[in-house]
């Protein structure tokens, strides 16, 4: 497919998942898509990078990092339920493997 075509197709393929009221993983699913190519399109024709109504960690396991002004030193990492740990760095990212090994 030359590049024209596959903008016309992801651009027709986008629409149509718009117009699905699906999620994004699950349209990729039915319509047996690649899920990264997917989220590489919308992201190169919309400038979206954001997943339509699914929570990242329950598609993938892992959760988003927001960095904030006034964090101070060190990462905080929230968990889903409410805990969230301070105060990480590369000094103790061990600890944080170790504590979330033990959920």
């Amino acid at each position: 497919m030359t590049t024209p075509d596959l903008h016309q197709f992801w651009q027709e393929t986008l629409s149509d998942w718009q117009a699905s009221g699906l999620s994004d993983a699950a349209y990729c699913k039915q319509e047996s898509l690649v899920y990264h190519r997917f989220v590489y399109w919308r992201q190169k024709l919309t400038g979206s990078v954001e997943s339509s109504d699914e929570p990242v960690q329950a598609r993938s396991g892992f959760t988003r990092v927001t960095p904030t002004p006034d964090a101070g030193v060190g990462l905080t990492v929230s968990l889903p339920g409410g805990v969230s740990i301070t105060g990480l760095h590369a000094g103790n990212i061990d600890l944080l493997g170790a504590v979330l090994r033990q959920l």
